[in-house]
């Protein structure tokens, strides 16, 4: 199988460099079936990305599509069954204790539910202060009171004071997010991986949230992975976006180059399926309704070939049979479909 994605090369005047590379990752996960049988999840299929420096890259897909499971990986939640990690251009060993720990204090999770990642029973003083003294940027609790009201005012939680000994059922789904952001950011990461940051919150603070992310990604120069199963959220907070679909890349490039000019079809899919008034009609019906075409399929006995197949429209026998190659498409834009091309040249579709 080919690689699922290409590594796309940052706009004019950014770093060149990526910090964080996926090349060929695989993860699959064994699993107990009826009768003592020993089946096997096929979570994600040869993926491949790059994280630079002050940007965001987008991977948006339904779920259990594999985005988490990616996140993961890069991580180091879980260990990928086969590929390659490169962080700062150097392979990245998997290997436990101190070379573990200083791997995670440069690459952050930010996980989707706030509630659940943190402790119930501990005050936000000690969430944001044990990392700090983990880490060994605080020598004293004296400091990690300083350095964690410092880290509240970062994101927004003032008075400081007023939230450093609450618990997290004290606090409303966004602080505890932003406490979450908080305690991402007190070991001075290098790259955030963000898991649906806002799908758990409340619709009026969404906004403010991605606001927040984007203003410590320009500030701090982060890298971030952002992960949402919304591609207009994409669009509006990373300058790539990947679009995944059962554990396989099917299309990516600049987020508005993807949005605007959707070329694979599960793309156009997930675009049409995004809310949008100017598709509706005088009746307030859509106009452009597309019927519905199944579900994303059982990664323990997935489709052969494109995965997608199933549910596509323009299916044809070659996408039963293999996963076509990447086909770019220009701009940075590339897609793996056969509609497009088999990948072995570039082409530009009218």
């Amino acid at each position: 199988m080919t690689s699922g994605a290409p590594h796309v090369s940052p706009q004019p005047g950014a770093v060149a460099t990526p910090i964080l590379e996926a090349d060929h990752l695989q993860k699959r996960f064994p699993v107990q079936g009826s009768f003592g049988r020993q089946l096997t999840v096929r979570a994600v299929e040869d993926a491949s990305l790059a994280l630079y420096p002050g940007r965001a890259l987008a991977l948006v897909g339904e779920s259990g599509s594999g985005k988490t499971t990616i996140a993961r990986m890069l991580a180091r939640v879980y260990d990928p069954t086969a590929g390659t990690l490169r962080f700062q251009g150097k392979p990245v060993q998997f290997a436990g204790g101190a070379a573990l720990r200083d791997y995670r204090r440069h690459v952050q999770l930010i996980f989707q539910d706030p509630f659940a990642s943190l402790n119930p029973v501990h005050d936000v003083r000690y969430h944001l202060a044990r990392l700090l003294r983990v880490h060994g940027h605080a020598k004293t609790s004296a400091q990690a009171t300083q350095q964690a009201l410092a880290l509240l005012q970062r994101v927004s939680l003032t008075p400081a004071e007023q939230f450093l000994y609450k618990y997290p059922h004290q606090l409303s789904g966004g602080q505890r997010q932003r406490v979450a952001i908080a305690r991402a950011l007190a070991v001075h990461p290098q790259v955030l991986l963000a898991d649906e940051p806002v799908s758990m919150l409340d619709v009026s603070i969404h906004l403010d949230i991605l606001n927040l992310l984007r203003q410590l990604k320009n500030e701090d120069h982060l890298a971030f992975l952002f992960i949402t199963h919304d591609i207009a959220t994409a669009r509006y907070f990373a300058e790539e976006t990947n679009v995944l679909y059962a554990g396989q890349m099917v299309e990516g490039g600049p987020s508005d180059e993807v949005i605007q000019h959707p070329k694979h079809p599960y793309t156009q899919l997930l675009i049409a399926a995004a809310p949008d008034p100017a598709r509706l009609n005088a009746e307030g019906k859509r106009v452009d309704a597309l019927p519905a075409r199944g579900e994303i399929p059982s990664l323990v006995n997935p489709p052969t070939g494109c995965r997608f197949h199933p549910r596509c429209p323009h299916a044809m026998p070659v996408c039963r049979e293999r996963f076509p190659a990447r086909t770019d498409l220009g701009n940075g834009h590339w897609t793996h479909c056969f509609l497009y091309g088999d990948g072995t040249t570039t082409t530009q579709p009218s």
